[in-house]
């Protein structure tokens, strides 16, 4: 039965993700070869205070040779309760931990390529309560009323793929 996979092998192990070269057989006879990036999963938060502001951060982000808006998030420990990472990422990216998680959704962030998981959570009751950030993190906080974001959602302004489905996923939980 079609596909399969014919041949499977992790070519490099990294600290956030390694990467699995497959060779499978889409059609009979015929071999493609696949580059799979195994992440453990990861966890996106969006922080609303009691004013209805979200709680953005700004980050160099190497790969994209830029300093972004984005949610706060992280990666996931091995086998780490998305929760747990929450409140975790939450500590160490904006210096507070919610009185409540509230899971909106989970998706792919790039099913072609990647096994990576997001789960997204809507965080209210803010209260301060900081861990150390990681070491190649410099982040800065930036509030921004939350029918602000949904406008910077629309308009393209916002244009990290994680911070998008946020926003737009707590203005559908907000009836909008």
């Amino acid at each position: 039965m079609l596909p399969r996979v014919l041949k499977s092998e992790t070519v490099y192990r990294g600290r956030a993700f390694s990467v699995r070269v497959d060779e499978m057989e889409y059609r009979p006879g015929r071999a493609t070869r696949i580059e799979i990036v195994e992440h453990s999963g990861a966890v996106t938060m969006l922080p609303l205070d009691h004013e209805q502001n979200v709680w953005f951060i700004r980050q160099y982000r190497h790969s994209v040779g830029e300093t972004i808006l984005e949610l706060p998030a992280g990666t996931l420990k091995p086998g780490e309760d998305p929760a747990t990472g929450a409140d975790r990422e939450l500590q160490e990216e904006i210096g507070m931990r919610a009185g409540k998680l509230e899971r909106l959704l989970s998706f792919w962030l790039a099913p072609g390529y990647s096994t990576e998981l997001m789960h997204l959570y809507l965080a209210t009751e803010l209260t301060p309560s900081t861990l150390e950030q990681d070491e190649d993190e410099i982040i800065a906080v930036d509030k921004v009323p939350l029918l602000r974001a949904v406008a910077m959602a629309a308009s393209g302004e916002l244009r990290d793929s994680k911070s998008l489905v946020g926003v737009l996923a707590a203005a559908r939980r907000f009836g909008w």
